[in-house]
């Protein structure tokens, strides 16, 4: 994989159920590709994070693999958001994909290679109100 357009960042995972006690991850890659973020097993783990299903991933070499995911809150960028994060195994990156960075409400900065704030999120206005 070419570094080009790639970094790094700092996040923390926290069990939802368990709101104040946080597992710090530094060198995170940013993965715009991936879906879900991946997280090691053991650190999900020693938070008490539970397997909640099992899903099918398709590599970049069309390999599927299957991993366990579950709930957790997702803190980076200075703001947080609850998401499915993948149990990752020996082996497997860990990454801050696409759906955490959206509720995050974050996005990358190829230039300076920093996540940043997304701006005001998208709402439908409707003609007669609510």
């Amino acid at each position: 994989m070419s570094n080009m357009g790639t970094f790094r960042t700092a996040v923390e995972i926290e069990n939802p159920a368990r709101r104040g006690e946080r597992r710090a991850l530094e060198h995170v890659l940013v993965d715009t590709g991936a879906e879900l973020s991946w997280v090691p097993a053991p650190i999900l783990e020693s938070l008490g994070v539970e397997r909640d299903k099992r899903l099918k991933f398709r590599q970049a070499n069309g390999t599927v693999l299957e991993r366990w995911t579950g709930v957790v809150v997702i803190h980076a960028g200075g703001t947080r958001t609850a998401d499915d994060v993948v149990f990752g195994e020996s082996g497997d990156m860990i990454l801050l994909g696409a759906r955490s960075l959206e509720g995050l409400n974050l996005r990358v900065d190829p230039v300076l290679k920093q996540l940043v704030d997304a701006g005001p999120a998208p709402a439908a206005a409707g003609a007669g109100g609510i």
